[in-house]
Formats: C-alpha cells, sequence, structure tokens
C-alpha cells in the first residue's frame, strides 16, 4: 500500500511565506515618494534619520556585523556558520565581489551553526562577542581567520583568535559564561528557520534566495540585475537608504506569490473553525460578518492595519463586528507585556476598557517599555500600580496562551492574521481585499435570511467549518520502570523524551519543559530516553555519566547532572574531566562513578532507548510521544501544552456506522469478526480495494493477490485508517469514507488521486501479529 504512506505537506511553509510579505517581519511600507524626500530636505534644522531596516522581511539589525556603506544599492544578507566548508569556499567569491562592486554592494552577516558542526555555535557566540566588545572591524578580523583556520578550529583556538582580534580575554571568558551573547545569535537562527534560509552558505540578495557557494558569474548575473532595479528607483526619486526597504519587500513578496498563488487561492475559500466566545469585540452580537484578527501590540504592521479596520467600521456599521486574538510573537519581547496590560484594562474596565487601551497602545509603539506601559495604565485611568503587577506576575499569560493555541491550530502564522467569517486573510492587507470576501460574505448572509436568525449565523458557519488537524501520533513502548523521570510518578499522561546532551536543541528545550512540569504538576510524567546522535562523540559518555548519577541518587543526582551538563554543553563540558568534576560536586562516590564509565555498566540500557525511539521513527533529537501524540524538535510550551490537553481528553472514536461529526469520517461494519480488537500499536495484516465516489478503483491489494502490512499509530498510513480500523476485530470487514482531511487533504497524490478527494475503502481484517 505504498500510495497510502502517509504525504508531507508543504502548505505549512507557504503560508508562513505568505504572511511575511505583508505581515510583521513582512513587507516593507510603501516608499517614500520624490516629492516627500525634497520636503524633507527642505525641513529647516533637520535631517532625516535613515530609514529603519528592522521591521523588514530580512531585517538587518544594528548588532549585525556589516562590511559596506548603508547606503548600497545592493544588500547581500548571508546565513554563514564559522565550521561549515562550504561557507569557507564562498568567502573567496565574496572578496571578489565586494571589489568589483564597490560601494553598491554591502555583506550582512547572520549567525546559522549548524547543530551537527561540533563547534559552530561557540565559534558564532565568540564571533558575535567580539563584535560587541570591539565592532564591527574586529568581528570581521576574527571571521577572516577563523575561516582561514578552519581545519584547526576548537574551543581553546577560537578563543585565542578572538584575543589575537582584539578581544580581552577575561571580559571575553565572563560573557560566555554568562551566555551575554548567545540570544543574538538565536535571533538569527530564528529568523533563518522564519524566511526558508536552510542549510549554510544561504544568502538573500535585495530579498531575493539565493543558496550555496555558487561561482561568481551566478552571484553577478544577480546582482548586476538588483543593481539595474535600484539604479532606476534613485533616478525615480527613492533616497539611496531605502532601495533596500522598496526592493527586499517587492523581491521577497513576488517570490512567495509565484510559489504560493494556487494555494492562497485555495486557502481563501477554506471556512476555518475560529472560536469568539470570551474575547473582546469591537461591534454587535448579531453581526453577519465576524473578522477575528490575531495580533500582536509589537508588531508594526498590526498597528499599520488599524486604519484599515477603522474605515471598515465606518463602511460597514452592524454588520460587521471584530474580535481580537492575542497572538505575541516570540521575536518581540515587550508584546506580551503589552498584551498584560491589554487583559488588565479589560478586566477592570470591561471591552471598552481594552480597546481604549489597545488604541493607546498601539499609539505609543514602539515605546513599549515598562514605562511607556505605565504612562498607558494611567491615561486609561487604570490603577497602576495593580496593571504593572499583572506584567510582572504575568497573571494573564494563561488566556494569552490559550489564544496562541487557537491560532496555532489554524495555522495563524504570523501578525496580523485575520478570518473574516472563517475565511483567512493575512497580512496588513488594503482596504479592497477586506471588502471583496466582506462583500461575499454579506452576500451569502443575505441568501440565508429566515433560514437563520442572525444572533446564530456565525455559530453556523463554525459547524461545518474545517478544524485543527490532529497532531502526529506515534505509540512507544512503555518505558523501562527504572528509567530516570521528572513530574508525577502517577501522572496521566506519560512524557517520552528522546534527547542528547550534546545536542544544543535538547539544551535549548530544557526550559520549556520545565514549564511544561510547573504547570501540570501532578499530572505529567517526562521519562527521558537516551537518543546520543553518531554526529556529537560526547554524547554517549556523558548519557553514562548521568545514568550512573541516577544510579547512585535517583532522579535528584540525575537531574542535578542534566542541569550541570547542559549548561556547559558547549564549553567542552562533556569531555571525561568535566563529569568527574559534576561527579565530585553532586556529591557521587567518584571511584564507583569512573568504574562505571570504564566499565560502559549503563551502555545496554542507552542502547535499548536509542532502538527504541529508532523502531518508532525517532531519528533526530529533541523528540517527544506526550501520550500518544509525537513532536520533533525544540517546540514552543503551546505545543507541549495542547498535545498534553489532547492526551487528557482524548477525542472519542468514531462509532461504526456513525459519520464523526468533527472530522466527517464515515466507518460501516459490514461483517463483524470473532477474533482480537485492533488497538494503536498493533501491526496488523489487511485486504483492501480503494476506490473514488464516482466508482473509479485507484488500488486494490487483492488484484496483486498481497495483502498489506502495518502498524497502526505511527503515522504508516493516512490518519483515516488510522482512527477508522481501531476497534475492528480479525476477520472482520470494514467499509471507510474517508473525507480529505483524513486523507490526502487539498492536494491530492496525483495522478492516481485527485485534490480534495473523498476516498471509499473495503477492508477485511485478516490478521493481528
Amino acid at each position: 500500500m505504498k500510495s497510502f504512506a502517509r504525504n508531507t505537506s508543504i502548505v505549512a511553509t507557504l503560508t508562513s511565506l505568505v504572511v511575511l510579505a505583508n505581515a510583521c517581519g513582512g513587507a516593507a511600507s510603501t516608499p517614500a515618494t520624490p516629492a516627500a524626500d525634497a520636503n524633507a530636505k527642505a525641513a529647516v534644522g533637520k535631517v532625516e534619520a535613515p530609514a529603519a531596516e528592522d521591521d523588514l522581511v530580512v531585517p538587518i539589525f544594528k548588532d549585525d556585523a556589516t562590511r559596506g556603506k548603508r547606503d548600497a544599492l545592493v544588500t547581500i544578507v548571508m546565513f554563514s556558520d564559522f565550521q561549515c566548508p562550504f561557507c569557507s569556499r564562498v568567502e573567496v567569491t565574496l572578496d571578489k565581489v565586494r571589489e568589483t562592486y564597490g560601494d553598491d554592494v554591502r555583506i550582512v552577516w547572520k549567525h546559522e551553526p549548524l547543530p551537527f558542526h561540533q563547534h559552530a555555535k561557540i565559534a558564532a557566540v565568540i564571533g558575535e562577542g567580539l563584535r560587541a566588545m570591539k565592532g564591527d572591524e574586529a568581528f570581521w578580523r576574527y571571521h577572516d581567520l577563523v575561516f582561514r583556520r578552519q581545519k584547526d578550529m576548537s574551543p581553546e583556538s577560537l578563543r585565542a583568535w578572538a584575543v589575537a582580534s582584539g578581544a580581552d580575554a577575561q571580559e571575553l571568558e565572563q560573557g560566555l559564561e554568562k551566555k551575554t551573547w548567545e540570544k543574538k545569535v538565536e535571533r538569527d537562527v530564528e529568523l533563518a528557520k522564519t524566511i526558508g534560509a536552510t542549510g549554510t552558505p544561504s544568502f538573500r540578495i535585495n530579498g531575493l534566495e539565493f543558496s550555496g557557494a555558487q561561482p561568481f558569474e551566478n552571484f553577478k548575473a544577480v546582482i548586476d540585475g538588483e543593481l539595474a532595479k535600484a539604479k532606476s528607483l534613485v533616478a525615480e526619486g527613492v533616497a539611496r537608504d531605502k532601495v533596500y526597504r522598496v526592493l527586499v519587500a517587492e523581491n521577497f513578496k513576488k517570490h512567495v506569490e509565484e510559489e504560493d498563488d494556487e494555494d492562497e487561492k485555495e486557502d481563501v475559500a477554506t471556512v476555518w473553525k475560529v472560536p469568539v466566545a470570551g474575547s473582546p469585540v469591537r461591534g454587535k452580537a448579531d453581526a453577519p460578518v465576524t473578522i477575528v484578527e490575531f495580533s500582536d501590540f509589537q508588531c508594526p504592521y498590526c498597528k499599520k492595519v488599524g486604519p484599515t479596520l477603522d474605515e471598515i467600521r465606518k463602511t460597514y456599521g452592524d454588520k460587521v463586528r471584530i474580535v481580537w486574538k492575542d497572538m505575541p510573537l516570540s521575536f518581540h519581547p515587550r508584546a506580551m507585556p503589552a498584551a498584560e496590560v491589554a487583559r488588565a484594562a479589560r478586566a477592570a474596565k470591561g471591552d471598552a476598557g481594552f480597546w481604549d487601551v489597545h488604541d493607546k497602545l498601539f499609539a505609543s509603539q514602539p515605546k513599549l517599555e515598562d514605562a511607556d506601559l505605565e504612562a498607558v495604565a494611567k491615561s486609561a485611568g487604570l490603577d497602576v500600580a495593580k496593571v504593572m503587577g499583572a506584567v510582572k506576575g504575568q497573571t494573564y499569560k494563561k488566556g494569552i496562551e490559550a489564544d496562541m493555541l487557537v491560532g496555532d491550530d489554524i495555522q495563524a502564522s504570523g501578525t496580523p492574521h485575520f478570518f473574516i467569517n472563517g475565511r483567512r486573510l493575512v497580512g496588513a492587507q488594503p482596504l479592497a481585499k477586506f471588502k471583496t470576501i466582506i462583500d461575499e460574505e454579506l452576500k451569502k448572509f443575505d441568501d440565508q435570511k429566515g433560514k437563520v436568525a442572525a444572533k446564530d449565523y456565525y455559530d453556523s458557519l463554525m459547524k461545518t467549518a474545517k478544524g485543527a488537524p490532529e497532531p502526529e501520533r506515534k505509540i512507544a513502548a512503555p518505558p523501562p520502570a527504572n528509567a530516570p523521570f521528572m513530574g508525577a510518578a502517577n501522572g496521566k499522561v506519560l512524557i517520552q523524551q528522546w534527547s542528547d546532551f550534546q545536542c544544543p536543541f535538547c539544551s535549548r528545550v530544557e526550559g520549556t519543559i520545565d514549564e511544561l512540569v510547573k504547570a501540570y504538576p501532578t499530572q505529567v510524567k517526562v521519562v527521558w530516553r537516551d537518543k546520543p546522535l553518531p554526529m556529537h562523540p560526547d554524547a554517549p559518555l556523558a548519557a553514562e555519566a548521568a545514568r550512573e548519577a541516577y544510579a547512585q541518587k535517583g532522579n535528584a543526582g540525575f537531574a542535578k547532572m542534566r542541569k550541570l551538563m547542559f549548561d556547559h554543553q558547549r564549553e567542552d563540558g562533556l569531555k571525561r574531566p568535566a563529569l568527574e568534576g559534576y561527579a565530585k560536586e553532586i556529591g557521587l562516590d567518584v571511584a564507583k562513578f569512573n568504574a562505571a564509565l570504564d566499565n560502559h555498566v549503563h551502555k545496554a540500557a542507552i542502547d535499548a532507548d536509542e532502538k527504541a525511539g529508532t523502531d518508532i521513527g525517532v531519528n533526530g533529537t529533541p523528540s517527544f510521544v506526550v501520550g500518544p501524540y509525537y513532536i520533533s524538535g525544540a517546540q514552543p510550551l503551546t505545543k507541549f501544552k495542547r498535545a498534553v490537553e489532547l492526551a487528557l481528553n482524548p477525542p472519542p472514536a468514531p462509532k461504526a456506522g456513525v459519520t464523526d461529526a468533527k472530522s466527517g469520517l464515515v466507518v460501516q461494519d459490514v461483517t463483524v469478526g470473532k477474533g482480537r480488537e485492533v488497538k494503536a500499536g498493533d501491526k496488523i495484516t489487511v485486504h483492501y480495494v480503494g476506490t473514488l465516489p464516482d466508482g473509479t478503483e485507484f488500488d486494490s491489494s487483492r488484484k496483486r493477490n498481497q495483502p498489506f502490512d502495518f502498524s497502526i499509530g505511527n503515522g504508516m498510513v493516512i490518519k483515516g485508517w488510522e482512527q477508522g480500523l481501531i476497534g475492528m476485530k480479525v476477520g472482520g470487514r470494514r467499509k471507510l469514507t474517508i473525507p480529505p482531511e483524513l486523507g490526502y487533504g487539498d492536494r491530492g497524490a496525483p495522478p492516481v488521486i485527485p485534490p480534495k478527494a473523498t476516498l471509499l475503502f473495503d477492508v477485511e481484517l485478516v490478521s493481528i501479529q
């Protein structure tokens, strides 16, 4: 049944790119006109400040290392890794670019240390520290030295090269110990993910994607094209320091539109299930059009769309209501505090108080520091001390995260993000885009008059709307009874965590798991499973050290050793001498500890963990099985909470012969078997025939005379099979009617299965192994 293995959808990736075209981190604001530039130059006693570049789809921050002038006509943003040989190779080409184009080109460095390059992260952090202490020139001296001597890279040599490039050794060590510069590196890594800059070296040339260590001629072709466009803009009166702002928006948006036009058209027609109960509302409850806005008080595009929303309210009056949902983005540090202030205002003065503060916060943007929030609270007539207490104590965090979970469910990535009667509209779009959808929805409402009351109209739309897809499932074997764990020993939700002590992403997720345990202190049990990866040479011994700490001092000893190793992960903190030091620090019997490491006492348990992960398709770290739900990578807390909530409150299995109201899956038993019942985790053998609603047969194991073997619950087959075969008995025969969402979705599986196809299966359960 190869044709029914799961397809990996690229819709999420493309959606995220569309978001960026006009959303936070998205398209630039309208370029200045020649008249505006002339007026600015004529202003007496004023010097026009350079246009900010930190709000663009490919932003440039003040703390980015840069070679070249601020007003260069072509900007090359490079995502690079000091230990990557291809990054080293392309440097010669970039030197030729600088020599050829002079002041017309600037190069901006962004860090992207890849996880399988052992020294890349510390190389990036040290380089960032040097730049922070001594400026761009020192950074580039270090940059050149590292790439010249890349083969000799080690934590010690990197420190030495930084000192040779101008760093103060003591100041450097203090910064490394306090992790002063890691946030900048992590910000660059997150940006790379956001814009799809995967692998190194990766470039954005005025926003155009350009990947790999390509020859000079390929760079030249792109640069020449961009240079011609830039010169035309300057001739039209655009200031040189605004050229990047104009071109990066244009190029990125064009790239997205070319790749994603069909997906966007399909998504605009989809009605998503977006709850509104409990959220701040502007407008009447019986308005025929509901606009749900996922927004962020620090996002410049959320502010930019404000006048458009005001115009909608003026134009449509009581026909439209606007509902607010919080979506503070991780790279906007003041968005969450601002959201707390707005919620405190609502608690004190209702929806009117919320919208008053909402308007004041956007008026204050970008000034959203504590003093600014206090000023907003005071001007709104609120108890300032109480409001700032809510900010400090994160009083409304749970409600804010609930909004974020809703957004995550319906793929509302980026802000602002709108759902108009459930139909998606992304970014700070012009009024015309909103009006098109609103007018269509008003016509639909008019067609329904007399059939449904106005106050019930939105709820009636949501009954058949598209809900959140269920997270991927994996059924893991139970962990050993004596495995290290944190949380409640008898927690209802078992979380198995496959991790690697040398993996930087495993280190990053530790704080998230701590927060998860705090959020569910009696409900979750998080069990550690070892999976040292081949590219991490120190991980196996580190795993053995943690196991011996557990053997000697139980969960408390394991937790202390785990923390020490993750805290010092990047500083040769997983070598044997460091491990022995940790053993002594936490009070272990060091002689016994060394004997366990020398004799590899715990290797068999670690190997068993690794195999248990591999058996269910866990290939990287960190990976989690939360109840039956699979989470891959260092995901945000909201992802884990959603999986825990689903595990605590599992959706009911569809009953035979009944349509599941939520998914649309229909299960009909033709013959009820007499053998064992299928449950999650079973390996089963079936015969099947698959047809389309028009009777077209697209696959049959019977015609091949070859039954199909697979395991239930590990993602080997489409979701309609995963759900529809549970409870079937050996010898039984069952018919499944599978909606597109549980089959192959909007794309289908060409050429066999068309887009948005409902699938019909006649399945016989031959055996359960």
